[in-house]
């Protein structure tokens, strides 16, 4: 599963927006210059350090080594370079780079310097927040620094120390942030295989799991408990199944703050990504039909499938929908801050606009529109007469909620929220926990095949039972058949040296055991379903709060902890985890301008518009101003950057969009960017 480090610097350049949200009427196929590829800025200078020796190009995955023998894996297309004490990566597309240096040194601080002068000793960026890191894999006394890069350097500078016996290493990640996004994986790959010399991770292969009896269901209580209390989550619902029994299924907390009313196993959260799994289930439902096949091409089951590349759009079937493996990047931002009121035919008008970045099943690359195609295409196949949002809906409840017997789960935000629901929280600008308007998440519901479901622990454990039984429900009946489950999990696209993602589907072998799991990130929502196919062992847990993002690898971890005593990590993840976000939080704060500078505010037009994204409008108030995005608006802040320019920081809790202050043509404008796409907002009459 994703590290801390990996998952910091995903967030600092916008690749952790949520599983998948709208403003004004659906805009008429756009300009294509509404839509700048990052990319295509100019690359940082060549750092200084890394000039004299000559790189090497690696065709495949290379295990290689540090200065002092530390092992790690250059990925494949990258240039490897050895420079003294430094190991320089550079990307395939020149300017973004990684430097493992080995020092020695009395202290972090030290070597960190140290390491700086050996990579790119011209380094400028003031350190933005630094907080300490789980020790993990053999390594102590970890730390994670972040610089403060200005929005037009379109970059993110990181780094972290952390020493084995006397000596530190030190990684430094100096990425463009279009190759940050498109390059995940492979940068997961070479963080997380970066091992001490010698050392050897611990695996479960070959154990047999521990029943899970009542000393040690006690102990995964004890541990939510805790988890709780330290990340502040107001609510969280867990379950737990071994050998096809339940084991647990309860709640811990409250569904709202300063409310009595208690979160249990039939308590409704948005699961967010989690329904892709639920979504490919229903497509293989109907591949066991006859309906279609996983190698059915897309465009002859749904001739308005169409995406901004046609070579592409001529190769995608059916199984390439849900596989991350198109080449397609992230491309939120459309659905996020799309129309009011928007129908999943969005998520069609956003596919006919986007490009990749990378070559079919090159890379992992996860997107969420073509992943709502996934479940368009499966609604009209069944019942084509219909729309494409309710055909979707029926579909989905007769082939998956009904038999399953998952009666609370829906993609009817009312019927969700009519009773026993969670409330979504985050962490406000100043680190306190606070509601997150319902607004933030109705945007969903135009590409809800990715992510726009509404379940319980109790509904959720039934699909982790049926795919635990390969297929087979309780009473012995053949639900699906096993083909069709394993189909999902084969991999499709690798995200690491031992985990691939398949088809909805993420498995992971490092620990020497096949997991297989899905994770949902919405505003105010995480959750997290896994399962052990070796051991018949599964879980689900849910959670309203942000907070809770870290208990979906933590949660997982410890009950592998519990099923086979394994070495304790989950709790000093979750306590180390809280004290990194929080010290994120502060120091962010410090950077913003609360009111905002009124001399800036008043440069401000008072509406903008962008021909995919829409409108946005200026509301200046005494002492500050408001964004209006037309599905929900919230107040701002300012801050200056490194360069001088300003950014205008949205300060709703858990989503603060950035906007940078700029002038095109003679007219004012505000530019939002993700990590490979930037789009421009002109000031309008």
């Amino acid at each position: 599963m994703r590290s801390l480090f990996v998952t910091v610097l995903l967030a600092a350049i916008g690749c952790n927006s949520p599983d998948l949200s709208p403003k004004a009427p659906v805009a008429k196929q756009p300009a294509p210059v509404a839509v700048q590829p990052a990319a295509a800025q100019p690359a940082a200078a060549q750092p200084a350090a890394a000039q004299p020796a000559a790189a090497q190009r690696l065709s495949a995955d290379t295990p290689s080594k540090t200065a002092a023998g530390h092992t790690f894996i250059a990925p494949a297309g990258w240039s490897l370079r050895e420079n003294g004490n430094a190991r320089i990566l550079e990307a395939p597309e020149g300017g973004s780079w990684i430097a493992l240096v080995d020092v020695q040194a009395k202290d972090a601080e030290a070597a960190l310097a140290e390491a700086w002068t050996a990579y790119r000793p011209d380094a400028k960026w003031p350190l933005r927040s630094t907080w300490p890191t789980p020790n993990k894999d053999g390594w102590q006394e970890q730390r994670t620094y972040t610089y403060q890069t200005s929005p037009n350097e379109l970059r993110t500078v990181t780094a972290r120390t952390m020493r084995h016996g006397d000596q530190w290493t030190v990684r430094i990640s100096d990425m463009a942030n279009s190759v940050a996004g498109k390059r995940e994986a492979q940068i997961a790959l070479v963080l997380d295989q970066l091992l001490p010399k010698g050392y050897v991770r611990e695996t479960f292969a070959g154990r047999k799991a521990h029943k899970l009896d009542a000393a040690r269901v006690a102990e995964l209580e004890a541990f939510i408990t805790r988890a709780q209390q330290t990340l502040s989550v107001p609510g969280i619902s867990i379950g737990v199944v071994q050998d096809g029994q339940v084991v647990f299924a309860g709640g811990f907390g409250v569904r709202e703050l300063g409310k009595q009313a208690l979160v249990d196993a039939d308590t409704t959260y948005l699961i967010a990504s989690n329904t892709k799994s639920l979504t490919t289930l229903m497509l293989g439902k109907l591949v066991d039909e006859g309906k279609l096949s996983w190698d059915t091409p897309v465009t002859t089951l749904l001739p308005a499938f169409k995406l901004g590349d046609p070579d592409t759009t001529s190769k995608v079937q059916v199984k390439h929908l849900l596989c991350a493996c198109t080449g397609l990047p992230r491309h939120d931002l459309e659905w996020l801050l799309g129309p009011a009121g928007a129908t999943p035919a969005l998520a069609l008008t956003i596919l006919g606009r986007m490009q990749p970045t990378s070559k079919f099943g090159e890379m992992y690359q996860y997107s969420n529109p073509i992943a709502a195609a996934a479940g368009l295409v499966g609604g009209h196949v069944a019942f084509p007469e219909l729309e494409l949002g309710a055909a979707y809906d029926k579909v989905m409840a007769t082939r998956v909620f009904g038999p399953l017997g998952m009666t609370r789960t829906t993609f009817d935000f009312a019927r969700a929220m009519r009773d026993n629901y969670a409330r979504p929280y985050a962490f406000d600008v100043d680190g306190k926990i606070a509601p997150v308007p319902m607004a933030q998440n109705y945007p969903i519901r135009a590409v809800r095949p990715a992510g726009g479901a509404w379940s319980t622990v109790r509904d959720l454990l039934k699909y982790v039972q049926m795919e635990l039984a390969k297929g087979v429900l309780p009473g012995g009946k053949r639900y699906v058949s096993e083909a069709i489950l394993a189909a999902r999990q084969a991999p499709q696209v690798k995200t690491g040296k031992d985990s691939w993602y398949g088809m909805g589907l993420d498995v992971d072998t490092s620990s020497g055991t096949p997991m297989v799991f899905h994770g949902g990130r919405m505003r105010g929502y995480r959750s997290n379903m896994v399962w052990l196919p070796e051991h018949g062992v599964g879980a689900v847990i849910l959670t309203n709060a942000d907070s809770g993002n870290v208990l979906m690898d933590a949660f997982p971890r410890k009950l592998l902890e519990v099923l086979f005593d394994g070495r304790p990590e989950a709790d000093d993840t979750v306590v180390v985890s809280a004290k990194a976000s929080q010290e994120w939080i502060a120091a962010s704060r410090k950077l913003l301008s609360i009111p905002p500078d009124q001399g800036e505010v008043e440069k401000l037009a008072s509406r903008y518009r962008n021909d995919v994204l829409g409108e946005i409008r200026v509301t200046k108030t005494g002492d500050g101003a408001t964004f209006d995005f037309g599905a929900w608006k919230a107040p701002i802040a300012s801050r200056r950057n490194p360069d001088g320019t300003i950014t205008f920081v949205v300060t709703a809790p858990s989503w603060s969009p950035e906007l940078v202050a700029s002038a095109q043509a003679g007219r004012r404008t505000l530019k939002i960017r993700d990590a490979q796409h930037e789009y421009v907002f002109t000031e309008s009459d």
